[in-house]
């Protein structure tokens, strides 16, 4: 027999969490995929479901003046509208599902769910996010890259809540999301892409890239990033097919029923291209 609980407070969330494990149900539109039924037929959940679409604690949006804190059961839909949320995530969000689905699911569920091909994952690596997760008794914020160790696995506790996300201010002088799928927006991506650089005097002070579905886990190399910052465009420019073979080693793509393997290749490659062929001196 499965129970199945409705918490009307974060409080009353932990406390159940800190008796047993439970799958934590908000949005459910990746849950209730992955626990179907034949048709007409209940959800087959085989664990105890904790609902935890009610906790209001957990849905705003604020800033200070270094980051936005995003509530872990904040609505993508709601997100996609907001004020002071990056541009680059709203991009990436009017890119994701369809707007009912928007209507429910969450940003915590993305990264919950932990699959590479996560399109909001992509962006928030870019971003230098971080997960904050709540237990009855600790606090945790840990970078996303950390937080995330693989598919579908993250470092989050039987015992803990995602209770929000937090993303450092920063602006740029340009970015970029561009998704590779069966649809435009409803559909699980083939390749996903996240780009941004800043330009000051002809110069490029930031440089980052991130790709999903292209291995276990987003990919995104700071270490390759660091080496192209401080050029200057044109240099950059110049040096595009060395930044996409420095990239290839780590594009490990598989094949599936979406896609395959060398099609992932060439397409994460002409991404990286692409965005490189873009930058400007602004």
């Amino acid at each position: 027999m499965v129970d199945q609980i409705i918490v009307k407070s974060l409080e009353e969330a932990l406390m159940y969490l800190n008796e047993k494990p439970f799958l934590l149900l908000a949005g459910g539109t990746d849950l209730m995929i992955q626990n179907r039924a034949v048709s007409e037929t209940p959800v087959d959940f085989k664990k105890d479901i904790l609902y935890i679409s009610n906790l209001s604690e957990c849905k705003y949006v604020k800033f200070d003046n270094e980051n936005v804190y995003i509530g872990s059961l904040t609505s993508l839909e709601t997100l996609s509208h907001h004020e002071f949320v990056p541009q680059l995530l709203k991009d990436t969000i009017h890119e994701m599902a369809s707007p009912g689905i928007r209507n429910v699911a969450t940003i915590a569920g993305n990264i919950g769910n932990a699959s590479p091909a996560g399109d909001s994952l992509v962006t928030l690596y870019l971003l230098d996010a971080s997960v904050k997760v709540e237990s009855l008794h600790q606090k945790r914020i840990i970078p996303i890259e950390n937080f995330i160790t693989g598919v579908r696995k993250t470092l989050l506790k039987d015992n803990e809540l995602i209770t929000e996300i937090i993303i450092p201010k920063k602006s740029f002088s340009f970015t970029s999301f561009v998704k590779v799928g069966g649809r435009k927006a409803d559909a699980i991506s083939k390749v996903s892409f996240a780009g941004a650089y800043t330009v000051e005097n002809g110069i490029v002070t930031d440089f980052r890239i991130a790709l999903g579905a292209i291995y276990q886990t987003v990919l995104r190399r700071k270490e390759l990033e660091k080496e192209y910052t401080g050029l200057s465009v044109c240099t950059i420019r110049s040096k595009r097919e060395e930044i996409i073979s420095r990239y290839t080693p780590f594009i490990q793509p598989i094949d599936d029923q979406r896609s395959n393997k060398k099609y992932r290749l060439q397409v994460a490659k002409n991404m990286i291209g692409a965005f490189i062929d873009s930058m400007k001196l602004i």
